[in-house]
């Protein structure tokens, strides 16, 4: 992957180059897919997703309003960061 997909999220801006994910806004945050598991749960009855990444010594926990999910561009970002932990494993 060599391009960068990026989604906003009320005042987060996410971006993953192929290896790395960003967050930024008021506490960034920055993950190498190599030390990193990213797990999307949910929707739950009204529709909202929570969102894990356990990396090197840190557990981020993101919980998402269905409203906030359908944000352009979060879900295929994600999926997105899966595939790339995905492909490492293999």
């Amino acid at each position: 992957m060599s391009d960068e997909i990026t989604a906003t999220v009320g005042h987060q801006l996410y971006s993953f180059d192929g290896r790395i994910l960003e967050i930024f806004g008021n506490h960034p945050k920055r993950f190498h897919i190599r030390h990193m598991r990213l797990s999307v749960t949910g929707p739950d009855r009204k529709g909202r997703r929570i969102v894990e990444i356990d990396a090197v010594g840190t557990r981020v926990t993101m919980p998402y309003t269905a409203v906030e999910w359908e944000a352009p561009g979060l879900a295929a970002l994600l999926e997105a960061v899966q595939a790339a932990i995905a492909q490492l494993a293999e």
